[in-house]
């Protein structure tokens, strides 16, 4: 019995497997929301124009700070659930949890060159976000980003920390360390897997407004392109946690004075 379970454990996995596991994955996951910030999209655009209409990230989940803070808390904990599924499926039969993490990159082996990259990569990006968000309002095709719409308590800026840290992780390992494994075990050609990955980042932005749409595109390209020189994860990780801290906690604690919500 033990003889044929190990048999049917090492039996390769088929192209076929690798198309549906992907598709599942993306559908409980980022394209799931990307789905969802189509849709979005659309009601906002028959509503009423963009420029006029505002978006709030970090919104409050509950009017009693108790059950605001648990809905927070709980809403990080299980937008994390897809990480643990694909660090999981990467791991592979037979082998420890720990090469998942080797597989993408996603270990603290290199902290200083990966810091380094990940702030490099934060202050490219950031100052390229200002320039998209400022560019898309003046068009009118971006809504007014509130990046945090949370009530002041004494957890806030904790819990916006742990949000930053949440998409940082989810969006990485998910849309890029996972997703390039995968699509290249299917053969596809590395700017076709930059590319697709890109395209996915910038869709489920779209909610926002056609800007962060395209800025968010043109990040998963620089992302994608580091990725596959660096093959690690960590540092679009940090870059984007540093990226999201930065809005979040920035404005929570100088408010529209960054420029950001107007």
């Amino acid at each position: 019995m033990q003889s044929q379970t190990a048999a049917t454990d090492t039996v390769p996995r088929t192209r076929r497997y690798y198309h549906a596991e992907v598709l599942i994955v993306l559908g409980l996951s980022l394209g799931q929301s990307a789905v969802y910030a189509i849709v979005n999209l659309l009601e906002k655009m028959t509503r009423a124009p963009l420029g006029s209409q505002t978006t709030a990230l970090n919104p409050v989940l509950n009017e009693r700070e108790l059950f605001d803070l648990l809905y927070q808390l709980l809403a990080i904990f299980f937008a994390l659930v897809p990480v643990a599924l694909v660090l999981f499926l990467l791991a592979g039969p037979g082998e420890r949890a720990r090469e998942a993490f080797r597989k993408i990159g996603f270990t603290f082996a290199r902290p200083g060159v990966d810091f380094g990259l990940g702030f490099g990569l934060a202050l490219l990006i950031g100052v390229g976000t200002l320039g998209v968000y400022a560019g898309g309002r003046a068009l009118g095709i971006t809504t007014a980003i509130v990046p945090a719409a949370l009530d002041e308590y004494w957890w806030t800026v904790p819990v916006l920390v742990l949000s930053a840290l949440r998409h940082s992780v989810l969006e990485e390992v998910v849309v890029v360390g996972y997703l390039f494994n995968r699509l290249a075990k299917l053969g596809w050609g590395t700017w076709t897997i930059i590319f697709t990955s890109a395209l996915i980042r910038g869709s489920y932005h779209l909610y926002q407004g056609i800007g962060p749409g395209i800025g968010n595109f043109l990040m998963g390209l620089v992302f994608g392109y580091a990725y596959t020189r660096t093959k690690r994860v960590m540092p679009l990780v940090i870059a984007h946690a540093l990226l999201d801290i930065a809005g979040f906690v920035g404005y929570a604690l100088f408010g529209s004075a960054i420029g950001i919500g107007e």
